[in-house]
């Protein structure tokens, strides 16, 4: 009524003048006016933003069939997410594949860190490839020769895996194998002085403390870095290394010997260096990384 015009004045009668003649508070009216647009706000929610590209239902399908197609096991958002938008062109955040795949059940499990957060704030990362390769050794249970010793090592720059070797014996001698396949995969060889330039990353093992080792690793020219006792997180490449290279290739599988094991272990290297995307590398698998790297020296 208030918007009404007055027959005498032409003038519309107003809010106020309403209220007045009918004794009805202008309060209340407001109140009702704003009640009843959070109401309609509520039962009509819009969503910010523009539409996307694909609906939540076929995103999802589109995860699911990619982790059933994935070369690896217990893979969490970011890989998937990287390869929906960079193999198969999808235009999608990483947050929403996040979400979806958090309310579907389709993240790995993962355990809650414990413990007094380490103080460790720096960076082991290099920034070109062949400057620091980390090695490692780990213990795999096999069925009929019992305990074999798996060892790796694995560029710092783009978390490549050079070198490995398996083998029933956990000796100084078979600690250096993994070096000396990477020497010769990169440097031709295992000459004198063949592997200047490189720095060697370990932990404080009797392997890797040993004469041998120590003396052999300098007639390579490799220098050597030992991590900080109780610091595990400085020789955080091999240790990330060999945890996923159990996700994938010792847990919940079993092998008879040392040549079940080698085989498997060659396989998954392979795979792993041509497929598995690193989120530090902007999601390139290793191989690309370091192919990127050689690219303006050859140019």
């Amino acid at each position: 009524m208030s918007a009404e015009k007055s027959p005498s004045t032409g003038r519309r009668y107003g809010v106020r003048r309403t209220c007045e003649v009918l004794g009805f508070p202008r309060s209340s009216l407001y109140a009702r006016r704003d009640r009843e647009r959070a109401e309609g706000a509520q039962e009509e929610p819009r969503r910010r933003g523009p539409a996307p590209s694909v609906d939540d239902e076929t995103l999802l399908a589109m995860i699911k069939k990619d982790l059933e197609e994935s070369l690896f096991v217990g893979e969490g958002h970011r890989p998937v997410w990287a390869r929906l938008t960079i193999e198969k062109k999808v235009r999608v955040s990483r947050k929403r594949v996040l979400r979806l795949m958090r309310e579907h059940g389709l993240l790995s499990p993962h355990r809650a860190p414990q413990g007094e957060p380490n103080a460790h704030d720096g960076t082991i990362v290099t920034d070109a490839p062949d400057v620091m390769w980390a090695t490692d050794g780990a213990l795999v249970q096999t069925v009929d020769e019992g305990r074999v010793w798996v060892f790796i090592a694995v560029d710092h720059f783009n978390a490549e895996c050079v070198g490995f070797h398996v083998s029933k014996e956990g000796t100084r001698f078979a600690a250096l194998q993994p070096l000396a396949m990477g020497l010769t995969t990169y440097r031709g060889g295992t000459s004198c002085e063949a592997g200047r330039g490189i720095t060697v990353r370990q932990d404080h093992g009797p392997q890797y403390t040993s004469d041998t080792y120590r003396e052999q690793v300098k007639a390579w020219g490799m220098g050597l870095s030992f991590a900080l006792v109780g610091e595990p997180e400085t020789n955080g490449v091999a240790e990330r290394f060999v945890r996923t290279l159990k996700q994938q290739v010792v847990h919940g599988k079993s092998y008879a010997g040392v040549e079940a094991l080698r085989e498997a272990v060659r396989l998954f290297v392979e795979r792993y260096n041509r497929a598995w995307r690193v989120e530090k590398l902007g999601f390139m698998t290793p191989l690309e990384a370091r192919a990127a790297a050689a690219r303006p020296l050859a140019a």
